[in-house]
C-alpha cells in the first residue's frame, strides 16, 4: 500500500522517538489513534524490530515482543547494572520470577483483566515470593525437573537462590560481605521495575503499577499464548488448594 509521503515521515519521527525513549507524549497517543496510515506505518516499522506499540492515557510506549528484538533488555545488562558483582543468572531468574509474584499479587485470577489491588507494600511482596517459594518446594526433586523442562524456568534456583538470603534486619549494623537479604534483593528488584516505569513509588514502603504496566500485563501477561502458562502454573496453587477445602 502506498502512503504519502507527509505520513510517511511523521510517521517514522515518532518511531524515532519511540526507538530513542521507548515512549512518547499524549499527542503520539491522539495521532495513533486518529490516523489510520499513520497507525498501520507505526505498527509495521515496531514490527519489523520484533516489538509493539501499547497505549495508555497519556502515552504511546515501544514494548519488546521477544527476546529477538534489539531493544530487548539483556541479562547482562541488568547484571551490570542492577545486580550486585558476581551476580549469576540465578540472581536474574529470582528477579525474574519475584516480578511475576508482584504483577500477579495485584490481580485476584491470573486472567484477570482489571487489578483488584490499589497497592502493594515491599513487605508483603516479600510474603507472597515466600509463598511461592514454599509450593514449589512441595513438590519433589524429579517433578521439578519436569517442570523446568515445560517452563523453562530453573524453579530449583529459584528456590536456591532464595533460601541463600540471609533474612536479617535490614537494620542490623554488620552484614558479611557475601550476604545479601531479600528486602534488599527485593528493592534493587523494585528500583529495576521503577527505571523501566512498570511500578511507582507511593511512600510507606508501597508501590503501585503504572498505566504502562496495567496495559502491557492486559495485552501479554493474561494470554496463555505470550506468558506460556506460567500465571496459571504459580497462581494455579491456590485453587488447588481452594478445591481442595471445598
Amino acid at each position: 500500500m502506498n502512503y504519502p509521503e507527509k505520513k510517511v515521515i511523521m510517521a517514522f519521527q515518532l518511531y524515532t522517538k519511540l526507538a530513542r525513549d521507548g515512549v512518547s507524549d499524549v499527542q503520539a497517543v491522539q495521532l495513533y489513534k486518529a490516523d489510520d496510515d499513520i497507525r498501520a506505518l507505526l505498527d509495521t516499522f515496531s514490527h519489523q524490530v520484533d516489538c509493539v506499540i501499547i497505549l495508555t492515557s497519556e502515552q504511546m510506549c515501544m514494548v519488546p515482543r521477544t527476546r529477538l528484538s534489539p531493544f530487548h533488555v539483556s541479562n547482562d545488562w541488568i547484571k551490570r547494572q542492577y545486580l550486585r558483582s558476581g551476580a549469576t543468572n540465578g540472581d536474574i531468574y529470582l528477579l525474574y520470577f519475584s516480578t511475576i509474584i508482584l504483577l500477579g499479587s495485584f490481580y485476584d485470577t491470573y486472567q484477570s483483566q482489571e487489578p483488584t489491588r490499589q497497592f502493594i507494600r515491599i513487605d508483603e511482596w516479600v510474603h507472597f515470593i515466600q509463598e511461592r517459594i514454599d509450593q514449589l518446594k512441595a513438590h519433589d526433586t524429579e517433578e521439578l525437573k519436569e517442570l523446568e523442562k515445560e517452563f523453562s524456568y530453573n524453579w530449583s534456583l529459584i528456590i536456591e537462590k532464595w533460601e541463600d538470603m540471609n533474612d536479617i534486619k535490614e537494620t542490623a549494623k554488620k552484614q558479611s560481605g557475601n550476604t545479601i537479604s531479600r528486602l534488599s534483593f527485593i528493592d534493587t528488584v523494585k528500583r529495576f521495575l521503577v527505571d523501566q516505569e512498570v511500578v511507582q513509588e507511593i511512600g510507606n514502603d508501597e508501590i503501585t503499577l503504572t498505566e504502562k504496566a496495567k496495559t502491557i500485563i492486559q495485552r501479554f501477561f493474561m494470554e496463555v499464548e505470550y506468558n506460556k502458562g506460567i500465571f496459571e502454573f504459580i497462581y494455579g496453587f491456590e485453587r488447588e488448594e481452594e478445591h481442595a477445602s471445598d
